[in-house]
Order: structure tokens, then sequence, then C-alpha cells
């Protein structure tokens, strides 16, 4: 946690099922004030890092967005999702079981560097005013222009039983979502992502974050009047 009298910026782990505006809420009610904002959302089914900023350390909001992200998850082909992650209902696309480890990198490379990426239906994106996940609910597709982002580095750690572990470093705007659903199309099968967990944002990483019940008790001692202020 960074303190300044102007402001304070909060490195909390996002807990799985939890939305980050559960997150602001809950430093909000802590610290009873309005001016509270988080600078990249994470999908509820994901965990990890999240900045959250208050008071004129708002403004420094968008500075946090642009910054590098990092994650670690696990996609699992041979099925797929309208969400791409486990929101929705598995799919089942194709048989894995003759996907090779070569046939795997050789797709993982054509992800890797500068790309043009449709984002997920389900996703925060506005389309003529309106949220396209709001569209995806009510079964009214939204057609989505490619965008372009930098996937700077796409690592397996694992694969096994049609399963793969990553870690991906990427720019601002890039949907892990959409990686599975792209690395499914190329490899023939199908993927959906599994878990996920974003470890680093810029040069602020998980290691030095809060767990969301530790930073309020914290937040409320700092802010009890006959108490000192922690270092």
């Amino acid at each position: 946690m960074q303190q300044e009298a102007y402001g304070e910026v909060f490195l909390i782990n996002k807990p799985l099922e939890w939305t980050s505006f559960d997150v602001v809420k809950k430093v909000r009610n802590a610290l009873r004030i309005k001016k509270v904002g988080h600078a990249g959302t994470l999908d509820p089914l994901a965990t990890g890092l999240l900045i959250v900023c208050t008071g004129k350390m708002t403004k420094q909001i968008e500075l946090y967005m642009g910054q590098e992200k990092e994650y670690i998850g696990t996609f699992v082909l041979g099925a797929t999702t309208e969400s791409f992650d486990l929101e929705k209902p598995v799919i089942p696309v194709a048989d894995p079981s003759s996907i090779t480890l070569e046939q795997v990198h050789a797709a993982i490379q054509q992800l890797k560097g500068t790309i043009l990426q449709i984002p997920p239906m389900h996703s925060a994106i506005k389309v003529d005013g309106k949220r396209v996940y709001a569209s995806a609910r009510l079964g009214i597709e939204v057609k989505m222009n490619p965008r372009q982002v930098e996937v700077r580095e796409f690592e397996l750690t694992r694969f096994e039983n049609a399963e793969l572990n990553f870690r991906i470093s990427c720019s601002k705007g890039t949907y892990i979502r959409s990686i599975a659903r792209d690395l499914g199309e190329l490899l023939g099968v199908g993927a959906y992502l599994k878990s996920l967990c974003r470890t680093r944002i810029g040069t602020y990483s998980l290691n030095d974050a809060y767990e969301v019940s530790l930073l309020v008790e914290e937040i409320k001692f700092r802010h009890n009047e006959n108490l000192p202020r922690a270092n």
C-alpha cells in the first residue's frame, strides 16, 4: 500500500467470484469516502492484482491502466463456451487427444507480438453506447471490430491431458479469453479459459497485494482518531 497526503493507492488481491466493483465498494465503505476507483477490470472468475485508487490519486487511474499486465492461468482444449470461460456452460468441440506439443507451440507463436484481436461478446466494451455483455445476455449479436493489441510474452508452462498452463504478458485491452478462443480455433479443437490470475501491472506485483479483509482492518485501524497511522 502506498500512502500520499493527497490520496492513496492500494494493491489488492481480488477474490474469486468478486467483481472489481465489489472490491471498490469494500474500500469505499471502509474509508467512508466516495472517490474510489480501480485501474483495470478483472472478470468475476479471475483473481489477482487489482489497483484501487482513492482521493486525488484517482487521477492516476489511466496511467496504471496503460501499463503492461501479466497473467497466469489454464486453457482447456477440446471445448468452448459462449463467454470463452466458465461463466457459461462448456460445449464440446473436438477430441484434443491428437494435439501435439509442437502444434501447441506453433499456434502460440501466431498469437504473440502485435496482433488483431476480437474482444469477447461477454465483455464490458461499449458499442453504440451499450455494454456488449448486456446485448449478449439478451441473445443479441453485436459486430465486434478487431483491435490491435500486443502479446509480449506467451509462455507455455505445462501441457497435460488437454490442459495448458501459461504465463502471458500483454498490453492494455488484451483479452485472455479471446486468446483461448483463438488458440482453440488455430488448433481446430476449441478452447476455453479455465482459470486466470493477474500477477503484475507494470512494476506492481501480486506478491505485495493485500487480501481484502486484511486491508479493511488496516484501513479501519489507520483511520481511528485515537490510534496512530500505520507506516
